[in-house]
């Protein structure tokens, strides 16, 4: 009976290629990995506009209702909340922009690394911890 040899593969990564050049960050760098973040990030508070019915020109009422002044404090918290998750989604994308044009992760106030904890618990932050709170 023949015998076989198995000869195990090591599997290093892709390796140099017109899509993954040599003098390029792997897929998983802490750049790409911010990088998925804030495309998911991006993706969750554009949801949460379009539930909230921020998308729409006017945020809309039962007329029925019979509490008038109900339904516009609640017109109103609904307004405070979207125009928070805007921000929110305007920090996002400028953070994708940075990442675009490779300035993500520097302070705008120093210039400064911010710093990769910071980063990891706040992927859109856009000032060090010393800048943060001025």
């Amino acid at each position: 009976m023949l015998g076989t040899t198995l000869t195990a593969v090591t599997d290093t990564g892709p390796g140099p290629s017109p899509d993954n050049p040599p003098d390029t960050a792997p897929a998983g760098s802490a750049e790409a990995e911010a990088g998925a973040r804030l495309e998911a990030e991006r993706t969750h508070l554009g949801e949460q506009l379009h539930e909230l019915g921020a998308d729409e020109a006017e945020f809309s009422a039962d007329e029925q209702f019979a509490d008038g002044g109900q339904v516009a404090a609640e017109q109103g918290e609904n307004r405070a909340l979207a125009g928070e998750l805007r921000e929110q989604l305007d920090d996002v994308e400028r953070a994708i922009g940075k990442l675009d044009d490779g300035s993500y992760g520097q302070c705008e106030v120093c210039g400064e690394p911010i710093g990769d904890a910071r980063l990891e618990a706040m992927p859109a932050a856009r000032f060090c911890i010393d800048h943060a709170s001025s």
